[in-house]
């Protein structure tokens, strides 16, 4: 009676046709098969870090930035320097433009994207102002030397970072003492804070236009120094050109007493 009742239930559920030579109780599940043992896969190995690279900090950019004993040993120096991420984002380090013995080193921020392209300071709308405003007081780009405070562009054009700054400084330090000038110009407020430090903290407007005296390593006395806006600062806020105009006067007035 019970196989009655198996092939009862198996027409129920539709079977019409036996694939087996035996008849199968499903009603009690076969035990499962034994598993046949396998060796685990071995575990491969994490891969090795690479050692990360140690950006050098502004001691050995002092130190490099020392062994320089002229500006062609400095600009050398300074392309090969790895030590600074902006050279990796940068198209090319802007080193400086003008004369190498000029009595006068204008000291401006960061290079934009047009000076990154060509090498050299001030090329751009900014440049071409600066241009104009020491053609005012009898002066060229041949008689002065232009610099940045940071040699590379940083990227978007943003502000340079404090640490960016700490780490250039001892290059622009170095290149200011191996052109000795009699004097500094600093344009806009990253120069101006690299140069006066907490002099300059509470934004260029305290410190326009009053002179500055300028400590530099390699040098003997320190140097006198003005600070005045950015031309890119003019560009967008035309009425300040009147405070920079009067700081050229003074610039021109303190040239001629230098013999």
């Amino acid at each position: 009676m019970e196989l009655l009742d198996a092939l009862r239930l198996q027409w129920e559920w539709g079977a019409d046709e036996a694939l087996l030579d035996a008849p199968q109780d499903r009603r009690h599940a076969p035990p499962p098969p034994p598993l046949a043992f396998q060796k685990p896969a071995a575990v491969p190995p994490a891969p090795r870090r690479a050692a990360s690279t140690t950006l050098a900090g502004p001691e050995e950019a002092a130190r490099i930035a020392a062994s320089c004993m002229s500006l062609d040993e400095l600009e050398t120096a300074m392309r090969g320097f790895s030590g600074c991420a902006l050279r990796d984002t940068a198209t090319q380090l802007v080193f400086a433009d003008g004369a190498a013995d000029a009595r006068l080193v204008i000291v401006g921020e960061a290079p934009g994207g047009e000076e990154d392209r060509a090498g050299k300071p001030f090329i751009g709308p900014a440049g071409q102002l600066l241009d104009q405003m020491l053609r005012t007081i009898g002066l060229d780009r041949t008689k002065v030397r232009i610099i940045n405070t940071v040699p590379w562009r940083p990227p978007g054009n943003r502000t340079p970072t404090e640490s960016e700054i700490a780490l250039c400084l001892p290059f622009l330090h170095r290149q200011i003492a191996l052109a000795a000038p009699l004097g500094l110009l600093t344009l806009g407020a990253v120069a101006a804070k690299a140069l006066l430090g907490t002099e300059a903290q509470n934004g260029i407007r305290r410190v326009r236009g009053q002179w500055r005296q300028v400590r530099i390593e390699g040098l003997p006395d320190p140097l006198p120094c003005l600070p005045s806006y950015h031309p890119a600062y003019l560009l967008r806020t035309p009425l300040a050109k009147r405070d920079s105009w009067q700081d050229m006067l003074q610039m021109r007035a303190w040239l001629e007493t230098q013999t």
